[in-house]
C-alpha cells in the first residue's frame, strides 16, 4: 500500500527527478554502439561548444560536478573522443578538445538526442511544447546566474 505524501502532488523536485531519469533511459535505448551516456554525450557537446574549455568551463557549462566530469573525461579519453593537456598558465588544469572520432560520436549520437526530444515533447500538447522548453531555458539560465553569483 502506498502511504499518501503529505502533498497533493509530487513536488516540482521529484518530478524533474523521475522526468531526468527517463530521459536518460531513452536515451540509452536510442544510441547506436558508441556506448555513449547521456552524460558524456552532454560533455562531448559542451566541448564542441566551447572555445578551449578547460575542465572548470565544462562543469560550469554542463552542471556536472569535478569529480564526476573527471572521471567522465578520463573515460572519453580513454574513448579517444577527447584528448586534454595540462594548460601553461596552471598546472593543475586541463584543456580539453574533442578528437576526430569525438566529433564523429558527437555527430552519430544527434539523431539519438533529436529522437529523445521528440519522444519527451510528445507527451506534452504541440501548443505547449515550446513554452516548456522556454520554462526549463529559464530555469537554467537562473540557476547559471545564481551559482555565478554563489561562487563569485
Amino acid at each position: 500500500m502506498v502511504k499518501s505524501s503529505p502533498a497533493d502532488e509530487p513536488s516540482v523536485l521529484h518530478m524533474i527527478h523521475r522526468v531526468s531519469q527517463h530521459a536518460e533511459q531513452l536515451f540509452a535505448r536510442s544510441i547506436d554502439a558508441t556506448g555513449l551516456t547521456a552524460r558524456q554525450l552532454i560533455v562531448l557537446d559542451a566541448v564542441f561548444r566551447l572555445d578551449h574549455p578547460s575542465q572548470t568551463d565544462i562543469c560550469a557549462a554542463t552542471g556536472i560536478d569535478r569529480s564526476t566530469l573527471a572521471d567522465i573525461a578520463r573515460r572519453l579519453v580513454g574513448k579517444g573522443l577527447l584528448a586534454r593537456r595540462r594548460t601553461k598558465e596552471d598546472a593543475r588544469a586541463y584543456a580539453v578538445r574533442l578528437t576526430e572520432e569525438g566529433r564523429q560520436a558527437l555527430s552519430r549520437a544527434l539523431p539519438a538526442v533529436r529522437a529523445v526530444d521528440q519522444q519527451l515533447l510528445a507527451a506534452l500538447p504541440p501548443a505547449e511544447r515550446e513554452s516548456f522548453a522556454t520554462a526549463l531555458r529559464l530555469i537554467l539560465e537562473t540557476a547559471h546566474h545564481r551559482g555565478t553569483s554563489e561562487h563569485s
